[in-house]
């Protein structure tokens, strides 16, 4: 075939081509447009048909809105109407209770006429009980030939020397019969003769005195900016006062034991010459260790000198805790070991079990150790210490009743209270200065001088006895046993004392003649 045979045939190809292909894109136009006039038609009416479906919601809402609102109403109407209700019947009730006050009102002004009426018909019969009364006054003056004032000071007197008479006769046969009945309550009497007299003193040292090498020791406890004796304080909880004093430094605390403490680690700081925060700390653990060996030994060595054994170790240890404090400058433990003693020395006398007395003296003042730290007074605190550690009921009653607080259940614990009126009382036992001695015997005299009939007046062994010289013409035998009891009743709510003062009454009669 020829080249041009080709190209023909290739022109007709390509013709067929192009005359297919625009017959189909022909085709596929109609085709696209038919679809989009379809789909405008489906589009026209999905927005009419939504646009029905809008009103008819709408038509549907404007409707619920309109029930809200009616129904709203309508409850709001229904409430406004209750609360008129209530209000009503809240001003029916004020205007009934103004009602009521009115008639009240009313009934207390016819009451309070009545009473005034009343009281003016009493005030009327006052004023004529009262002219009575006088006129029978001035019949039994007249018939007496006595005033009122003198008919009463004779009744008065009169009686009052009966009363006495009466009274003097019947202490003296109850005194008789006490004596009669001596032989029997003989152990009763002995351990109870001094009962009263045991009292409870106080008076505490509170500073103690470090001797320094030389004055310039006194800047280096100061410290720089005062750090050292800061320390020092708070580490102890003693005050430092560091004044005028030559070469010394004063310690000053209620708590003895603190005291101590701060004393001995102060002395270690100045032999030690290295003083400074640590080296405080340091120490006053040092002396905190000493100190509580120093308490333990104490404690353990008065059981061994007292011969009691079985003691709770804790109350060994607050028994030497006793050993820094004082009553009037006697020393608590040797107060205590010296009651235990006495303690079982009055046993032994009277036939009880001498081991349980001397362990009631011992322990009997064992609440001082705490007192500092603990609310209540030392016999309340030792109570309940003894019970704590497992000590009997004799022990308990006799620690609880050396002061009177409670009645002695035994006769341990009378024992108790007679041997601490003793320790306590006994002359040297207590510091006294010599001002409140002679103070006290004064005031002992004036006392006994200020009753009638007292002639003369004498304080003698120490301020124990008081001896009282009396006008026979004025004060008689049976006056004497009343006299006496006045005096000591004075001297025990006017005068504080140690242990018991007694009083002697003196009456005698002396008839003098001369022979020539």
């Amino acid at each position: 075939m020829e080249p041009i045979h080709y190209i023909i045939v290739a022109v007709i190809v390509v013709l067929a081509m192009v005359i297919s292909w625009t017959a189909a894109t022909v085709y596929h136009k109609k085709i696209s447009e038919t679809k989009i006039g379809s789909a405008e038609e489906k589009a026209r009416e999905i927005i009419d048909e939504a646009l029905k479906t809008a009103e008819i919601k709408k038509r549907e809402a404007l409707l619920e809105a309109k029930e809200e609102a009616s129904k709203a109403k309508n409850e709001l109407d229904k409430e406004i109407k209750e609360r008129r209700n209530e209000v009503q019947r809240m001003e029916k009730r004020v205007l009934s209770r103004e009602e009521t006050i009115d008639r009240k009102s009313e009934a207390i002004e016819k009451k309070e006429a009545s009473l005034a009426s009343k009281e003016a018909s009493l005030e009327k019969q006052r004023a004529k009980v009262a002219e009575l009364e006088g006129k029978r006054q001035q019949e039994l003056e007249r018939i007496s030939g006595l005033t009122s004032e003198q008919a009463k000071e004779y009744l008065l007197r009169t009686v009052e020397d009966e009363v006495k008479h009466d009274t003097a006769v019947m202490v003296k046969e109850l005194e008789t019969r006490a004596k009669e009945e001596a032989a029997k309550k003989a152990k009763e009497y002995v351990t109870t003769a001094i009962q009263k007299c045991a009292a409870d003193h106080v008076a505490e040292t509170t500073i103690s005195l470090v001797q320094l090498p030389n004055d310039e020791m006194k800047g280096r406890i100061i410290g720089r900016e005062g750090r050292n004796i800061r320390t020092l304080e708070t580490m102890t909880g003693v005050e430092l006062i560091i004044d005028d004093t030559p070469e010394a430094v004063i310690l000053s605390c209620f708590d003895p034991i603190r005291r101590e403490v701060a004393r001995i680690a102060l002395e270690k700081l100045i032999v030690d010459g290295r003083i400074h925060p640590a080296r405080i700390e340091e120490m006053v653990e040092k002396a905190q260790k000493e100190v509580e060996q120093t308490i333990r030994d104490a404690g353990e060595a008065a059981v061994l000198e007292v011969g009691v054994h079985g003691i709770h170790p804790e109350l060994v240890r607050l028994l030497g805790k006793m050993k820094f404090r004082t009553s009037y400058g006697q020393n608590a433990l040797k107060h205590s070991i010296e009651v235990a003693q006495l303690s079982g020395l009055l046993a032994g006398e009277i036939g009880v079990d001498i081991r349980t007395a001397k362990r009631a003296g011992l322990l009997h003042d064992i609440g001082k150790s705490v007192d500092h730290e603990m609310e209540g007074s030392h016999v309340t605190i030792g109570v309940d210490l003894c019970r704590k550690y497992k000590e009997s009921a004799i022990i308990v009653n006799a620690v609880e009743a050396h002061h009177g607080d409670v009645e002695p259940e035994t006769l341990i614990a009378c024992i108790v209270q007679a041997a601490d009126t003793i320790s306590a009382a006994r002359p040297g036992a207590r510091r006294e200065t010599l001002e409140t001695y002679t103070t006290r015997l004064t005031k002992l005299e004036e006392i006994a001088t200020s009753f009638k009939g007292v002639d003369k007046t004498f304080a003698i062994q120490a301020g124990r006895e008081i001896r009282v010289m009396v006008v026979p013409g004025q004060v008689s035998d049976s006056d004497m046993v009343l006299l006496a009891r006045d005096i000591s009743k004075k001297i025990e709510s006017e005068l504080q004392y140690p242990g018991q003062i007694k009083v002697n009454l003196i009456r005698e009669s002396r008839v003098t003649d001369y022979a020539k």
